[in-house]
């Protein structure tokens, strides 16, 4: 009888999370932009340039939302970008769900940013679902504006995860969320149904609504490469 209140007030919650974060498409664009450029704008408290540089992918979910502290539900929209011959590639929407965020506790919204790092992590995100830390292998991430003397991030992660709740940003652990295509926003997006590979790999040109996230990326990248 305990298992399953438990199991109808988790579904309260991602139903609660669903409702709440019923954007548009294009406004989440605008907000995972925002996000990226509020925490690469601290650099002492942001991504290590060294570790953005080396990032395959980067995705933003803006408000990912946590309810409660029995269940631990957790609910969020985000989109990738992958880093293609042409430039960062047209967005692809995803939603997650459920898994473990670190430190964070209670109802609040936090902005979650993960990084892949190389090929068998971008393997996972081109799928159109997988999970955190049993598909792909994921960490906390290093902050600060430059990490050569934590090398655990070179040598074993394939996603890299950060928080940001209430000011502070940091790494934390994402094990057990399960990243999958977020269709609805796919179609909002684009008007039609577009595959998360097709978009991730540069098989689609970026919509006009791409711009904000797409040149937020490519200013922080650049800068952290040029540097």
């Amino acid at each position: 009888m305990k298992n399953v209140i438990l199991s109808l007030l988790s579904l309260a919650i991602c139903a609660s999370a669903f409702a709440a974060d019923d954007t548009k498409a294009s406004e989440r664009v605008q907000a995972a932009a925002t996000v990226l450029d509020d925490i690469m704008g601290t650099p002492d408290k942001a991504i290590p340039e060294e570790v953005l540089k080396s990032a395959e992918c980067v995705a933003v979910v803006p408000s990912l939302l946590k309810g409660g502290f029995v269940v631990g539900a957790r609910y969020g929209r985000g989109l990738a970008s992958c880093r293609t011959e042409k430039g960062w590639s047209a967005p692809a929407f995803f939603t997650v769900s459920g898994g473990s965020v670190g430190f964070q506790i209670g109802g609040q919204a936090i902005d979650l940013v993960m990084l892949v790092m190389n090929k068998n992590g971008m393997k996972n995100l081109l799928e159109s679902q997988f999970q955190l830390g049993a598909d792909a292998s994921a960490a906390a991430g290093p902050v600060g504006r430059h990490a050569e003397g934590n090398t655990d991030w070179k040598m074993r992660a394939e996603i890299l995860t950060y928080s940001r709740a209430r000011g502070l940003f940091a790494g934390v652990t994402l094990n057990g969320a399960v990243v999958k295509q977020d269709k609805d926003s796919t179609r909002d997006f684009y008007g039609r149904m577009v595959p998360t590979k097709t978009s991730l790999t540069g098989l689609v040109d970026p919509p006009k609504d791409s711009q904000p996230f797409l040149d937020s990326l490519y200013k922080w990248s650049k800068q952290a490469a040029d540097r």
